[in-house]
């Protein structure tokens, strides 16, 4: 079978099949590419001809190439779902990624925000102006629901429901309900009963939040606007949005949130990816005891 209708049916099946997340099935789709271009450029085969051997030269010249053990431990993960995939759908018998292993890496613990600085950004926005009441709400809800900045961008107006506290995240077919608590929700009522009515002049923009032009808000605007209310809150370290993700689960367990409602919130499949931070809060525990 051909190597672009090979990579399209498995683009459909992970978006409609397995409802991946969009930086999954970017990561994925990327990984797959590259493949097939190492094949077009140093082999005679495609995708459903590439043997073991094969297999073993690409992830050696990613090696070669000078690839992070990170991104060669995620190429042979994007490999053995892409071979999977195919001897699901017999367009393979077997599976040439089976002796592919991952080279061992340390962990790197995600980076979290403390409960100080988590308070100290929040209070950065001014509240004196239309963009501060929608930065203020932006803040605000990406810190009390844990949301991906992808899944608080794509959240539309009738996503929320202010009256009973809480948003509903929906990407890519997967749908979940998050409580949000009442800082958070006064912060909302003031960005949709003020900031937006004056940035949409397009009754047609269902976008919950936007720029001052009235269109959705952009990743990379989202991002300008974290890293100025970093800096003004005195915050050292690079942050990104999903620090604060990492930083709402840290919190909760340590606050007491039983683990399978902190995977609930954050939308893991596996839970082994939240118990990531529940080893943190340990670690934490640990620290505050020694001192003690």
């Amino acid at each position: 079978m051909d190597n672009s209708v090979c990579f399209e049916k498995f683009k459909d099946y992970l978006t409609n099949v397995k409802k991946a997340s969009s930086n999954t099935l970017s990561s994925y789709l990327r990984d797959i590419r590259q493949f097939g271009e190492y094949l077009d450029s140093h082999e005679t085969v495609g995708y459903t001809e590439a043997d073991e051997e094969v297999l073993n030269g690409y992830i050696s010249w990613l090696r070669g190439m000078g690839k992070s053990v990170a991104t060669v431990s995620r190429s042979i993960a994007s490999l053995k779902c892409f071979y999977t995939f195919l001897i699901l759908q017999r367009i393979v018998s077997e599976n040439p990624t089976g002796k592919l292993v991952p080279d061992k890496c340390e962990q790197k613990l995600p980076q979290i925000l403390t409960s100080s600085e988590v308070e100290l950004l929040l209070e950065q926005p001014e509240c004196t102006d239309f963009k501060g009441y929608r930065d203020k709400a932006m803040l605000e809800l990406l810190y009390a629901t844990g949301m991906r900045v992808s899944e608080m961008l794509h959240l539309q107006i009738f996503d929320v429901n202010l009256q009973f506290g809480y948003v509903v995240c929906n990407e890519n077919g997967k749908e979940r309900i998050i409580p949000i608590g009442i800082p958070c929700k006064k912060a909302m009522e003031r960005y949709l009963q003020t900031a937006r009515t004056v940035f949409v002049k397009d009754e047609k923009e269902t976008a919950l939040f936007t720029n001052c032009s009235g269109k959705a808000m952009s990743r990379q605007g989202f991002w300008k606007v974290l890293k100025g209310y970093a800096d003004d809150a005195g915050i050292k370290r690079d942050i990104a949005p999903h620090t604060l993700r990492h930083s709402f689960a840290v919190h909760m367990l340590q606050n007491g949130a039983d683990i399978r409602s902190v995977q609930e919130m954050l939308g893991h499949s596996d839970i082994s990816t939240t118990q990531v931070y529940l080893g943190m809060n340990m670690n934490k525990m640990r620290d505050v005891y020694m001192k003690t």
